[in-house]
């Protein structure tokens, strides 16, 4: 059953991952192609939408965390933003070296980052925030 759960968690994973790089594009996209914000900046933008909606589908969908408390929530939180803090930091070094210092397009260089980002992201949610043992996170979600 271990196994089963495990293709589940990265099924689980991929579909959501795909979600939320789609709603980071779509604020990505919408800021520096209809709003004409600074490539950069948009950045920054579509990292925070993105954010919010990531953990709260993660949590819930993807590794099943049913700890609700407010300390368990505030941990994971933290967790979680620093490491896509770190990860988005990482998308934004590739953009700024890719696109400002080496004159790739933008919009290729953002979607080979995202890819790096998903593969970071899950090794920080599965290994350290919604770690299994921790607190109200179940083994098995249907």
């Amino acid at each position: 059953m271990k196994k089963n759960n495990s293709y589940r968690e990265l099924i689980a994973y991929i579909f959501w991952g795909a979600m939320t790089t789609l709603v980071n594009y779509i604020a990505y996209f919408s800021c520096t192609r209809i709003f004409h914000i600074y490539y950069l900046s948009s950045n920054v933008i579509a990292w925070i939408i993105g954010v919010i909606f990531a953990f709260i589908v993660n949590k819930i969908f993807v590794f099943a965390s049913t700890d609700w408390k407010i300390s368990s929530v505030f941990r994971q939180t933290m967790q979680f933003v620093s490491a896509r803090i770190f990860s988005g930091v990482l998308e934004t070094l590739l953009l700024l070296l890719f696109v400002s210092y080496m004159g790739y397009n933008d919009t290729i260089i953002k979607i080979l980052a995202g890819i790096v980002v998903i593969v970071v992201n899950y090794i920080f949610s599965k290994w350290v925030v919604f770690k299994k043992g921790q607190s109200g996170n179940s083994d098995f979600c249907p």
